[in-house]
């Protein structure tokens, strides 16, 4: 086994047991550092399959700005920090649990054994240029204008929304 072989393995045992984390623990903000984990094992994986650019994107919007957005939610909600979930889904939590991922499980596995996989005789060629350098040099290059135009419409409306705030006050 390679070492990206192992680390893809690591990477998917960290996915799995997160979100089993995510599915069976009762306290919520324990919940949203599983789900954390999730997305950072994603990310993981998007690195190492040489998309560094949708790995970074991954852990900023995700990892970073997604689980802020939960932690806020969850605190403007006056659940508080020590907010519990129980009883809320009943005696049968852990047998649903065990049901949810057993089907899902199988589903996955029946859909890969079922799929016919085309065979490859030759190996792929490693990819040497970094997407950051193919997305930067689309953007910068070929879509310029376009760009520029997003860009600019972006900070009318982030303008306009400290406009109205303030007018609010």
């Amino acid at each position: 086994m390679t070492g990206a072989t192992i680390t893809y393995f690591v990477l998917a045992l960290i996915i799995i047991v997160s979100g089993v984390f995510m599915l069976t623990l009762t306290n919520v903000m324990h919940m949203a550092v599983s789900l954390v984990g999730v997305f950072l094992g994603v990310a993981g994986i998007f690195i190492l399959l040489g998309a560094d650019f949708v790995g970074l994107v991954q852990v900023m919007v995700y990892a970073g700005a997604i689980t802020i957005l939960m932690v806020f939610a969850l605190m403007l909600t006056h659940r508080g920090l020590n907010g519990h979930l129980q009883g809320e889904v009943g005696p049968f939590r852990g047998t649903l649990t065990f049901l949810s991922v057993a089907i899902i499980v199988g589903t996955l596995l029946y859909a890969i054994r079922s799929t016919p996989w085309p065979g490859s005789t030759t190996a792929l060629q490693p990819f040497h240029q970094s997407t950051v350098n193919l997305i930067a040099n689309a953007i910068f290059h070929q879509y310029t204008v376009a760009f520029e135009l997003v860009s600019a419409v972006l900070t009318v409306a982030l303008v306009g929304a400290a406009v109205i705030a303030r007018k609010e006050e």
